[in-house]
């Protein structure tokens, strides 16, 4: 069979019975599972007693057991060979780091311990050095697109970025910035850890950057918690997999509804976007605009003519354009019979040459280049004046349409395109738009409900925005 039923595990802590019971009732009642992988502490200090039955062979575990090594000095004895053997029959300890290759194709990635700053690491603990060494030894593999399965005992640190809460856990201070940092190189398709007592399954992570590199297979993170545990938290999880190796491309890459942002990309994007704005100045020629009268596509002029903003209430100043702006509210270029409304830090204007009679923009009053680059205060007006829209369209038995072409512009505008209510569904405009961008060889993707085109994009990146009501 090629799909494989699995269990995972958090810490087993010594209690065996407990573990093994459960498993043979829900083999009973499932069927059978081809192994069962155990993060966390497998060992405790009251597992002698128990261990030693399954040690001398007195008792058997009901399914092939792969566990982790030790994670603190107590435990170290248990294992004899500290780079992997057999413990007892059907138990066997994985080794301190290493890529596992079951029979079916399956890759399962693995690294024992707590992390140490220390090199070398103590008998329990991983450092740096283990970590490089084992993303170089797969990554070096030929096509390397990532493993079916990591498993780690701490939870990677920040995990929760983007994502959906997990509770009473901090993972902002919890875990290993080591394992994070293994986590995004290996892609794997399920990552399992455990340590925090805690349950705590991740909303599905993206492993690439959407419109900026080909699509990949998604990540899921599980946080198990430990056997037997009083407040019935769950410590086992059963999951079926097909080996990535077996997988039609086309499905392995398919993207769920709830899918995420990265959450070990949230440093590296964070700086990226202190240094954005430099960039735009240090090279104003990389930026283009299109005046709709004439020179269409030209480069823009740089004559250093500023424009200043009268806006004291803007805590960021937006970047000064390096000529004349066609949007800018204060510049001598805006047509300023076509402005609606003037709010803050925003203003509405009819669109000159507008699709319909009644097509709006939104626009910033300062001089931002798209919606990526807005500041909060900024953010907010836009939003405001998105509801205020839906509601005067809706009394005119209309529904909006809005997009914004972040493609050679030099200031944001959003545009806003009133359809009949009557006329068409919000599936059937969604419909339209990806029929359309099939024909211009254009992908679009769903930014899935717990993101947005902030975390999507990086500011200077062109792309093209659509919003439904």
């Amino acid at each position: 069979r090629t799909v494989s039923c699995r269990l995972a595990c958090g810490d087993v802590e010594g209690r065996l019975e407990a573990l093994f019971g459960r498993v043979r009732a829900i083999q009973g009642k499932s069927g059978h599972f081809d192994m069962l992988l155990c993060v966390g502490n497998f060992f405790g200090s009251t597992s002698e007693t128990e261990w030693a039955e399954y040690r001398t062979g007195a008792k058997k575990a009901p399914i092939p057991t792969y566990v982790l090594g030790a994670n603190d000095q107590e435990t170290v004895s248990y294992f004899p060979d500290i780079s992997g053997c057999e413990l007892a029959e059907n138990i066997t300890y994985l080794g301190r780091r290493g890529l596992y290759s079951g029979t079916s194709g399956l890759q399962i990635a693995y690294l024992s311990g707590t992390e140490s700053q220390d090199e070398p690491a103590p008998a329990y603990s991983f450092s740096a050095k283990d970590v490089a060494e084992l993303k170089t030894s797969l990554l070096s593999t030929p096509n390397f697109k990532g493993v079916d399965i990591l498993l780690t005992s701490p939870w990677p640190r920040d995990v929760g970025a983007f994502a959906n809460s997990a509770g009473e856990i901090d993972t902002k201070k919890c875990g290993s910035k080591l394992v994070s940092d293994l986590a995004a190189s290996l892609k794997p398709r399920y990552h399992f850890a455990a340590l925090e007592k805690a349950y705590y399954e991740r909303l599905p992570y993206r492993n690439h950057t959407v419109l900026q590199e080909t699509p990949q297979h998604v990540s899921r993170f599980i946080a198990l918690a430990d056997v037997g545990n009083t407040s019935k938290k769950k410590y086992l999880y059963a999951f079926s997999i097909v080996p990535m190796s077996l997988m039609d491309p086309a499905d392995l890459v398919k993207q769920p509804q709830d899918v995420t942002e990265n959450p070990y990309r949230k440093s590296r994007k964070e700086t990226q976007k202190t240094k954005a704005p430099l960039c735009a100045e240090e090279e104003p020629a990389c930026q283009f605009f299109f005046d709709l009268n004439k020179h269409q596509g030209k480069k823009r002029s740089s004559d250093g003519k500023e424009t200043g903003n009268s806006q004291p209430k803007q805590a960021k100043k937006p970047p000064q354009p390096m000529g004349p702006c066609w949007f800018c509210l204060a510049s001598p270029e805006v047509e300023k019979h076509l402005v609606v409304s003037i709010g803050t830090h925003c203003y509405l204007a009819l669109a000159k040459g507008g699709l319909l009679p009644d097509h709006v923009l939104i626009l910033p009053i300062g001089h931002y280049q798209s919606v990526v680059d807005l500041s909060s205060e900024v953010v907010e007006e836009v939003t405001k004046y998105k509801s205020a829209l839906k509601e005067f369209f809706k009394s005119k038995g209309k529904r909006y349409v809005l997009f914004e072409r972040n493609y050679r512009s030099q200031h944001l505008q959003l545009q806003v395109i009133p359809v009949p209510l009557d006329h068409c569904t919000s599936e059937d405009i969604k419909e339209s738009f990806i029929a359309q961008a099939q024909e211009q060889q254009i992908e679009l993707l769903e930014i899935p409900e717990h993101s947005d085109i902030m975390q999507v994009a990086q500011p200077g990146t062109p792309y093209f925005y659509v919003e439904l009501d």
